[in-house]
């Protein structure tokens, strides 16, 4: 074995200037990491390591490539081994901490997002989140494919506690946000839209857990590894937020008034469109906007559409068209917290967003509203008539299309340990309906 003397002086100058790339990205990597978590420096013992993998070479880490003549078909093993594990270790890193793809899988953001197109999200526009469950399969969220032997993607060990490395912003009112799901910290297998809590509201939790054959297993996730879902933020910590009439309003505690949100071009709702008994033709509705999916006749006159303000405008002008209707807001369905208030989807609140360090008095009237807080984010009791201190910040997340959307008014509030990142552009946009690319959505931004 060659001495480290000699080793050293093999070195070539590329050898040395990619140790030095390599062992300052990695120094820097390991700060950003262990930023408020100083034992976490303990990671830059491995520099040696990178080091050496660049110069001295005394860990031989391609010892299989000597049987390239003499033992072909270890060395093909080998190499695949080798491209694999690169490749996976590569995915893994950067969908962690830099970003990740994800798909628009239904139409709660039309029209801002559509259904079909891929999102290039950013991770480090919040801060990437340190993985709870650091051992898992890249690029897949929960559970294996099929063609895999489906079960768990992840170990439940080791899990590590929430924290979250320094980005450059934080959610505000208006971004569009990729978040895990809330309620899907508990999942009916067979049933997983509705969530298992409106389940148990609608059905009684007995019911649920004994009928497998409807909903089949319950099964349990941690935070990361729940469902992917994007809304739009409608109240930061510390805001007051209410809904009248569809009209989001919010206010700071700094603010007196109530102050009406802009209202965006791409909201929808659901409105009923009377006829004289005509029948709209798919190349008239495509042109007004109105998806396949989205063409709902309900009677021989009656249609069900969901418009945004200029879409409903073009209907009105329509001579067959004889009145455009609001859906009653019963047809929503009860809202958050299930079975505890009167409060309807299009006429909702007030509530107050709590922001980390908030101290609250909890009251008969708010309990209910903050109670989940306690139990499944921040495990931690809470009781009618003592104060309890958030231990985190909360966002309210609403899609655009405020009839067909499943968002905060069902579930409640999102806690900050749920925030993946920011959706920055769209790479790819596919319409299912024409099976071809969108391609006049390439590129286009997706942070408004």
């Amino acid at each position: 074995m060659k001495h480290l003397k000699d080793r050293l002086a093999e070195v070539t100058r590329g050898g040395w200037i990619r140790a030095g790339i390599w062992s300052a990205l990695y120094i820097v990597f390991v700060i950003w990491v262990a930023w408020g978590d100083w034992a976490s420096l303990g990671w830059l013992a491995l520099l040696p390591i990178i080091i050496d993998a660049f110069t001295t070479k005394y860990i031989n880490y391609n010892w299989w490539r000597q049987y390239k003549d003499t033992k072909p078909a270890l060395y093909t093993l080998c190499s695949w081994i080798d491209a694999i594990v690169f490749a996976l270790v590569a995915v893994y890193f950067i969908n962690l901490y830099i970003f990740q793809n994800y798909q628009i899988p239904s139409s709660s953001l039309e029209k801002s997002l559509r259904v079909g197109d891929f999102l290039y999200v950013s991770k480090m526009a919040y801060g990437a989140r340190v993985p709870q469950t650091p051992l898992s399969m890249p690029l897949v969220q929960h559970t294996m494919p099929a063609w895999l032997g489906g079960g768990k993607s992840y170990f439940e060990n080791p899990h590590w506690d929430y924290k979250r490395l320094a980005g450059w912003t934080s959610p505000k009112k208006g971004d569009i946000v990729v978040f895990n799901f809330p309620a899907g910290d508990t999942v009916c297998t067979r049933m997983q839209n509705p969530d298992y809590y409106t389940l148990c509201h609608y059905y009684g939790e007995n019911t649920v857990r004994a009928r497998k054959d409807v909903f089949g297993d319950i099964v349990t996730r941690p935070v990361d590894r729940r469902e992917n879902y994007v809304k739009r933020c409608v109240g930061e910590p510390g805001d007051s937020l209410c809904i009248k009439d569809n009209v989001i309003y919010t206010k700071t505690q700094a603010e007196t008034e109530w102050q009406r949100e802009p209202e965006r071009e791409g909201v929808q709702l659901n409105y009923l469109v009377q006829t004289d008994g005509h029948i709209f033709g798919a190349k008239y509705l495509e042109k007004i906007g109105i998806s396949p999916d989205d063409r709902k006749q309900l009677e021989s006159t009656v249609w069900h559409f969901p418009l945004t303000q200029a879409m409903k405008a073009e209907l009105e002008k329509n001579p067959h068209v004889q009145e455009i209707a609001l859906e009653p807001e019963t047809m929503g369905g009860d809202v958050y917290p299930l079975g505890h208030n009167e409060w309807t989807r299009d006429n909702y609140g007030p509530i107050y967003i709590p922001r980390k360090g908030d101290r609250l008095m909890i009251t008969e009237d708010n309990y209910w509203l903050y109670r989940r807080i306690a139990d499944a984010y921040e495990f931690k009791p809470m009781a009618i008539g003592q104060e309890y201190e958030f231990g985190m910040d909360y966002y309210w997340m609403m899609g655009d299309n405020r009839h067909n959307s499943a968002d905060s008014r069902y579930w409640g509030f999102v806690p900050e340990d749920h925030v993946v990142g920011r959706p920055v552009f769209i790479w790819l946009s596919i319409d299912k309906d024409k099976r071809s690319i969108r391609f006049n959505r390439l590129g286009r931004g997706a942070k408004r």
